[in-house]
C-alpha cells in the first residue's frame, strides 16, 4: 500500500478516536495529546516505505522523532495526559458558545481541521519519497538549524516550568506571586518563544522536502502556513485571556515582540522573577 493512503487511515482512525474520546469524557484536548506522537508516525511511515535506506527520510523521521520526545515529555509533566488535563482555553470557550455551537467547533476545527494540519506538517516527508535524492549540505545545514531550534523551544519551556512551579509554591506558602506571569530569560525578548520555536521547526521540515526536490514552490507548505495562522489565533485568543486576568499583562505587551525574539522596548519595568530561585 502507498505510504501516502497509510497515513490517510492513520488520519480517519485519529480523528474518530479523539472525537469519540472527546464525547465520551467531556474532555476537548485529546488532540493536544496525540499532537506530539501522529506527526511522528506519518514520518516513520514514509522512511518505513523507503526501507529505512533514504538518508534524508531517515534523518527527516529522528530529528520529528526528537520533537516528539520533547513535547512529549513537556505535556507530561504538566499533566496533559492525566484525567482532568484539558487545556483550560476550551474551558474558556466553550463558557463562550452555545452547547451545540461548541459540538460542532469540537468536531470540525478540534478534531477535524487539527488532525489534518498534523499530516500535513509531516507531508515533506512524502515529497522526500517522491524525490529520494542524495544527503547534501544544505541537509546537514537544516538538521543543525532544527536541532537548534529545538534546544530554543527546550530552553523555553523548562523556563516557564521552572516559572510555574515558583509561582504555585509562593501560592502554597499563602504569598502573593510577583510577577504573575514569566517576563525573564527568553521571554524578555518574545512574549511566545516556544511558539518560535515549534514553527521555525516546521518550517525546517518544509525545507528538507525542498531541498529533495531542489525547489521552494511546492504545495506542501500549506502545512506551515497553516500551522502559523493556528499559533497566531492561539496566541491572539491566549493573550486575550491573559490581559482579562492580568491588567498589568498590556504594559508586557507594549514593550515585548509577540513571537519573534527581538529586543525589548522602553516599558516601565516590572519587578523580576530572580533567576536564582
Amino acid at each position: 500500500m502507498e505510504p501516502f493512503i497509510v497515513c490517510l487511515w492513520i488520519l480517519a482512525a485519529v480523528c474518530a478516536a479523539t472525537w469519540v474520546l472527546s464525547l465520551i469524557t467531556g474532555e476537548h484536548s485529546w488532540v493536544d495529546r496525540i499532537w506530539s506522537i501522529v506527526p511522528v508516525v506519518y514520518v516513520w511511515v514514509f522512511a518505513g516505505a523507503a526501507g529505512l535506506a533514504d538518508a534524508r527520510l531517515d534523518l527527516m523521521a529522528v530529528l520529528v522523532t526528537l520533537w516528539g520526545a520533547r513535547l512529549t515529555f513537556n505535556f507530561a509533566r504538566k499533566g496533559g495526559y492525566a484525567p482532568g488535563g484539558e487545556d483550560y482555553r476550551w474551558e474558556v470557550l466553550r463558557g463562550r458558545m452555545k452547547p451545540a455551537a461548541f459540538q460542532l467547533f469540537n468536531l470540525f476545527f478540534i478534531v477535524i481541521y487539527q488532525n489534518v494540519l498534523l499530516l500535513l506538517i509531516a507531508l515533506p516527508a512524502w515529497t522526500a519519497y517522491q524525490h529520494r535524492t542524495p544527503l547534501s549540505a544544505l541537509d546537514i545545514v537544516l538538521a543543525v538549524l532544527f536541532l537548534g531550534l529545538l534546544v530554543g523551544e527546550t530552553v523555553a519551556d523548562q523556563q516557564q516550568w521552572r516559572f510555574h512551579q515558583w509561582k504555585k509554591a509562593e501560592t502554597a506558602a499563602g504569598r502573593t506571586p510577583e510577577p504573575r506571569f514569566l517576563q525573564t530569560g527568553l521571554f524578555r525578548y518574545s512574549r511566545h518563544p516556544n511558539f518560535f520555536f515549534e514553527q521555525a521547526q516546521w518550517w525546517v521540515v518544509f525545507l528538507f522536502g525542498c531541498a529533495a526536490a531542489g525547489s521552494v514552490l511546492l504545495w506542501t507548505v500549506i502545512g506551515p502556513l497553516l500551522l502559523t495562522g493556528l499559533f497566531i489565533g492561539s496566541t491572539v485568543f491566549t493573550e486575550s485571556i491573559s490581559r482579562s486576568r492580568y491588567p498589568e499583562y498590556a504594559e508586557y505587551q507594549a514593550r515585548t515582540s509577540p513571537v519573534v525574539p527581538w529586543f525589548p522596548g522602553r516599558g516601565n519595568t516590572a519587578r523580576m522573577w530572580s533567576e536564582s530561585r
